[in-house]
């Protein structure tokens, strides 16, 4: 007779693995810091995963894939499959809930906020200081299959912003600022005109209450002639809040991590922009939707958004999200963002950058770092660049006579010149000096987002009909720091912390494994009773 299971035995067994799936295992696997070989064994093959953000841009996805067939044709041993994302926010997600399996991706354009939470796990992100410099692999590395740029000819500010706890962790990818879009002939129909070179906040606020008190008994503007009228839009609050506070001089954080967000001028510029939404003069993209959907249809006059969102930005942008008969003709001027010191710009720099994942075999390491590396050449720099109003991220690429020609001819066609476009990225490249990047460090994604909560809660507030006062603004303050959990924040990811809960996504997913485990162990258990029996009657 052939021995069977019994069900007693199988118990403890099933209730172990549904117990792993439960706890999900959230933190890193502990593997091995990496060691930089001494050379590229090319005898053997390697898959690489890689996961980049693209939205509605073909071209995009077209320039990546080109990348990666350029690359493979270099090393026909490497092969690289492309993932994409639509929101740098399911990246993130995603990577968190990878690390607690132990399958992340090879390479990652990721934002160097994520990244310093990534690192809460032992070696889960690679420090790239030993490959910067090996002589072989190294930027700019006399082994390359490719002529990538030197160390010293990636801008020193995007370089930096990749630098946490004392080490590189990544390489800069794409860098763009802030541009605020403005409708040109709405500006001098109420009787203003524009600056030559800088917007400043009085400016913008007295503009945006002349154009909302336009409004008649008949619920029309004016203006425009229409019903809808948000003659301030803004689309990221979390970079506003930033850039006013920095602008102004005051706290947001230290560069160790130190929360100083919660301050008097703080208080001070959320009672002023509730006055102005009081008024009807400003809202927000996550109250109101995309800036550039309003300005196109002449319904906005002064839109905030990315330079990468600019070919998004005019009535003959070449991506437009609104009904081509919605679209009102005017002319668009582009400009920083506003400030209150006009002599003394302050503009915030932002954009992904490229990480790689640990891996057990060092080799692949090396394989992900070749493929990272070739991101930085001067093709894929300039091809990527040139879709929106991103700049390239090397010296070496901005100066080939192929980019400098790109910028010359702006405005020549409505596509890859697109004038606007191409002046928005003219913004970063003529203000080097004037741009900054904030603190990263472990917590700094929270505190960002915690900036531009207290605007949208404040514009929420108001439109809701709620007094907005200072004891509005302490408890908002209590609120958010509880949370964004910033009482908790580790200064510069020194402290070893949890990676927090799991993303909703990941949790179902366990739960999903879990109960398929029940259903398992039920089946097993019913058929061992059913044998039993069997074997009885026999």
């Amino acid at each position: 007779m052939k021995h069977r299971t019994r069900p007693a035995a199988l118990l403890p067994a099933a209730a172990l693995a549904v117990g792993l799936l439960l706890t999900g295992c959230h933190g890193s696997r502990e593997q091995a810091a990496f060691t930089v070989p001494d050379s590229f064994d090319a005898s053997r093959d390697y898959e690489i995963t890689f996961w980049a953000k693209n939205d509605t841009n073909k071209t995009q996805t077209d320039i990546y894939k080109q990348a990666i067939e350029d690359f493979q044709a270099l090393y026909p041993n490497i092969t690289v499959t492309l993932r994409l994302y639509t929101d740098y926010g399911d990246i993130y997600n995603d990577v968190i809930t990878n690390i607690s399996t132990g399958t992340t991706p090879n390479v990652c354009i990721t934002y160097p906020d994520h990244i310093a939470t990534y690192l809460t796990g032992d070696n889960v992100v690679v420090p790239l200081d030993g490959l910067f410099t090996d002589e072989k692999y190294g930027l700019g590395g006399s082994e390359l299959a490719f002529d990538g740029p030197a160390q010293n000819e990636v801008m020193p500010r995007f370089l930096e912003e990749c630098r946490l706890n004392g080490h590189y962790y990544a390489l800069p990818y794409m860098r763009s600022t802030e541009a605020c879009y403005v409708n040109k002939d709405m500006v001098e129909a109420l009787g203003f005109t524009l600056p030559e070179d800088t917007l400043t906040w009085d400016f913008i606020w007295e503009v945006s209450e002349a154009a909302a008190a336009t409004k008649g008994a008949d619920g029309i503007y004016a203006i425009n002639g229409q019903e809808v009228l948000i003659p301030f839009l803004y689309k990221s609050t979390d970079n506003m809040m930033i850039q006013m506070l920095r602008q102004l001089n005051a706290g947001y954080s230290t560069a160790s991590g130190d929360v100083q967000l919660f301050n008097d001028t703080t208080k001070d510029l959320l009672l002023d922009i509730a006055g102005h939404t009081a008024s009807g003069a400003f809202s927000t993209f996550k109250i109101s939707g995309y800036p550039a959907n309003f300005l196109n249809a002449g319904q906005c006059i002064f839109a905030v958004d990315s330079t990468a969102g600019a070919t998004w930005m005019g009535c003959d942008a070449p991506l437009v999200d609104i009904d081509p008969s919605e679209i009102v003709e005017f002319e668009t001027a582009v400009y920083p963002v506003p400030q209150f010191d006009p002599a003394h710009p302050q503009m915030i720099s932002q954009g992904p950058s490229v990480c790689i994942f640990n891996k057990e075999d060092p080799q692949e390491v090396l394989a992900s770092w070749l493929f990272a590396q070739y991101l930085l050449t001067d093709e894929v720099q300039i091809a990527y660049s040139q879709t929106e109003g991103y700049v390239p991220v090397t010296e070496k690429a901005r100066s080939t006579p192929e980019y400098q020609d790109y910028l010359s001819r702006a405005g020549e066609d409505d596509d890859d010149h697109y004038d606007i476009k191409i002046q928005a990225a003219q913004l970063l490249l003529d203000h080097p000096d004037d741009t900054f990047t904030t603190a990263v460090f472990n917590g700094s994604a929270s505190l960002r987002n915690a900036a531009g909560q207290l605007i949208e809660d404040v514009t929420k507030g108001v439109r809701r009909g709620q007094t907005v006062d200072d004891a509005f603004i302490d408890q908002l303050y209590t609120d958010t720091a509880a949370l964004y959990h910033l009482d908790s924040v580790a200064a510069n990811g020194a402290a070893k912390a949890d990676l927090g809960p799991l993303p909703g996504t990941a949790a179902a997913l366990l739960a999903a494994l879990a109960a398929a485990w029940a259903c398992i162990l039920a089946c097993v258990v019913r058929q061992a009773v059913r044998a039993r029996k069997k074997v009885k009657k026999e």
